[in-house]
């Protein structure tokens, strides 16, 4: 295992440059998550951890060492890719093994490491087997067991579920997490699926266009999210965004919506009477009914049950939001909605800058 560490670094394609400075600390057996949306960089970010990416300027320290010179074999890391890029001619416990045996080792050595992995990943009945006989739940498998068998310093995903369905992606996150649990080695994770990050990782990077935007535990991220990208990045669903100045009630920090509707802030919030603000409010802190800090209502525009949970979306302000409520809860499209809000649950953020306030 290693600490992974990220001084500065950024990529360039001739004039375009499209990883700015970026700075990070990755410690001995951390697992992080690199989110984003499509093309800010995380997966450039993770080819220059890997050696697959030159880099333009700073440092990758893996283990202390420098490895901007050296090869991605030099680098003792491992890939596992969205492709499970096996091959087909070979059985499942050849495929395992043979980057060892490439490198040299032992045959004994290589059937007692396959031996553990596929122990690890349950893949103990499948070694003699082919690919193609193979699910791809399966196969993702043995891409991970060819990683875990070089026993490397530092693994590094790239959207690994990405092929999979969803029943099969949670299953795979769940034994994802169970290996890191045994054995522990340094993992980072690209990913731009939110609730993979959040289910998966220690921290969560949340890049954009280039930039880390907030680093933090998947609970930092969603009860304090530093600014607009992260709040309406983080969480599903997304977050809700009204637009609104600040005013006040009863001597209570509030804001004003577009209607005239009155939101209370908490006490803590930094704003000054008459700034211009966003309101974010996530739609499981909407609490149906008519007590609470701030009582909000509107028409019903759409009800989209999914068991456990209903999501209504209402009109509020004039803007379509969504609020989720128990699943039980009878909620028809064009009748009135009415739902409550606490003050410490309402994120205010500056409209000019984005930054949370």
């Amino acid at each position: 295992m290693a600490s992974v560490e990220l001084k500065d670094v950024r990529k360039a394609y001739g004039a375009l440059e499209v990883i700015h400075g970026v700075s990070l600390s990755i410690a001995d057996g951390e697992f992080i998550a690199l989110v984003g949306p499509s093309g800010c960089g995380k997966s450039t970010l993770l080819r220059m951890i890997a050696g697959l990416e030159d880099i333009s300027h700073g440092e990758v320290v893996i283990g202390g060492n420098v490895v901007n010179a050296l090869t991605p074999r030099e680098r003792n890391i491992a890939m596992v890719f969205q492709s499970y890029a096996l091959y087909p001619h070979m059985t499942v416990a050849e495929n395992m093994g043979f980057n060892l045996k490439l490198s040299g080792v032992a045959k004994a050595d290589i059937e007692k490491r396959v031996a553990e992995a596929a122990r690890m990943l349950a893949l103990g009945d499948l070694l003699d087997r082919k690919p193609s006989q193979l699910s791809g739940g399966q196969r993702q498998r043995v891409a991970m067991g060819r990683a875990i068998v070089r026993d490397p310093a530092v693994f590094l995903f790239d959207e690994p579920l990405s092929n999979l369905d969803a029943k099969l992606r949670v299953a795979m996150r769940t034994e994802i997490k169970t290996l890191h649990q045994k054995v522990g080695t340094t993992s980072v994770y690209v990913t731009h699926d939110q609730i993979e990050a959040m289910t998966l990782a220690d921290r969560i990077v949340v890049l954009n266009g280039g930039n880390i935007e907030q680093v933090g535990t998947p609970l930092d991220l969603y009860r304090t999210p530093a600014n607009l990208f992260v709040a309406g990045f983080i969480g599903s669903p997304a977050m809700n965004f009204l637009d609104a100045d600040v005013d006040a009630e009863n001597g209570q920090p509030a804001a004003r919506l577009a209607d005239g509707t009155i939101v209370r802030l908490d006490l803590a919030r930094q704003v000054k009477r008459g700034q211009a603000v966003k309101l974010g409010i996530r739609p499981e802190h909407f609490v149906a009914g008519d007590t609470g800090d701030t009582v909000v209502g509107g028409q019903t525009l759409v009800v989209e049950p999914t068991g456990a949970q209903t999501h209504v979306v209402f009109t509020l302000a004039g803007e379509p939001v969504t609020a989720v409520v128990d699943g039980a809860f009878p909620a028809r499209h064009g009748m009135p909605f009415q739902a409550a809000v606490a003050a410490q649950q309402v994120h205010v953020f500056d409209r000019g800058t984005g930054l949370s306030l």
